[in-house]
């Protein structure tokens, strides 16, 4: 059975790194794929886990295994791909290489797009897509600290992958419409670059009325590109995604209460934008906003506010000095 047979996390970065640790808390033999600088460090401080609420885990190197080299999938039962949107292929043609035919990939990237690249270069096998609502911060020394709350969803099959994957303190959810739910991310997913434009952390920027109401205008255009193309988006929480930009609308006070009752979100939480922008990577932007924009396009939908983002995120990454720290009224700009 392929439950039986190592988890092999696909391009361990933050959200492979703190997943893949879960699963080997409760003894589950669990490898990573993983960069060298990330090697050095859990080799040299282990893997420690922490979270937004002040649970704290620590695993030595020796719980998990550690390589750089893509064989480490040969005997893979279940492969979590958690590379960059735009190394989707390539991590792909590593695992087709590789991986047995019968291992099950399952996708916990962002964007609506990852899974059919995936199945396009992998033939026949089984690919599920998933959904992870968290955000995840790198902090260091084998750090990994959950900064959001929020269980993950994999699209419901019939040895029940979600189950399989599920242990204490990291619940997945099997969905019957995950294609719904991963377009109710990425909707979410469109304060990525607002987080990343202002400098600030996500819950220091959502408690700014002016910029919850730039995210409700942008959210808004995305919401309509969806019904003109026909695409229903899940929320992960129990705010219907067409509510969402009236209650990001709402005077601080309501609006704090609301989210305390559906969110858990850490002081100090930051989006992965914002960390691309910090240590100079390029973002994820093409596959979030570029994937709505896309749409947008095709039904002759007009998104200006969400092209202006786009632009900004572009001048930043090219830059290279980080994220700007723009105002609301800078960034809506010429919109």
């Amino acid at each position: 059975m392929v439950t039986d047979r190592p988890i092999v996390v696909a391009g361990a970065g933050a959200i492979g790194c703190f997943v893949g640790g879960m699963l080997a808390v409760p003894g589950r033999r669990v490898a990573l794929l993983v960069r060298p600088r990330v090697k050095t460090e859990i080799e040299r401080s282990g893997l420690r886990l922490t979270d937004f609420d002040g649970a704290e885990t620590r695993l030595g190197a020796g719980q998990l295994a550690l390589s750089e080299d893509a064989s480490i999938f040969h005997s893979a039962g279940i492969v979590l791909v958690t590379v960059k949107s735009a190394d989707t292929a390539d991590i792909a043609d590593q695992i087709a290489q590789h991986a047995p035919q019968d291992a099950v990939i399952v996708s916990l990237q962002n964007g609506v797009g990852n899974v059919a690249v995936l199945r396009e270069r992998l033939g026949g096998r089984r690919v599920l897509a998933g959904m992870v609502p968290f955000n995840v911060i790198a902090m260091g020394d084998g750090r990994f600290h959950r900064s959001t709350s929020g269980d993950i969803h994999v699209g419901e099959d019939e040895a029940n992958t979600a189950a399989a994957l599920s242990v204490p303190g990291l619940a997945m959810r099997a969905s019957r419409d995950i294609a719904g739910v991963q377009w109710g991310k990425l909707i979410i997913n469109l304060n990525n670059a607002l987080s990343a434009l202002s400098d600030l952390p996500l819950a220091a920027q959502l408690a700014d009325r002016d910029w919850r109401r730039l995210f409700a205008d942008q959210m808004a255009e995305g919401l309509t590109v969806l019904k003109s193309a026909g695409i229903t988006p899940v929320s992960s929480t129990p705010i219907p995604a067409s509510w969402t930009p009236a209650l990001l609308r709402l005077p601080d006070v309501i609006f704090n209460a609301i989210l305390g009752r559906t969110m858990k979100i850490d002081p100090e939480a930051r989006s992965s934008m914002w960390q691309d922008l910090k240590l100079g990577r390029k973002t994820e932007i093409d596959y979030l906003q570029g994937a709505v924009i896309a749409l947008a396009e095709q039904n002759k939908v007009g998104v200006p506010l969400m092209r202006r983002i786009v632009a900004l995120i572009k001048e930043a990454e090219a830059e290279g000095n980080g994220p700007p720290r723009l105002t609301p009224q800078q960034i809506r700009g010429a919109t």
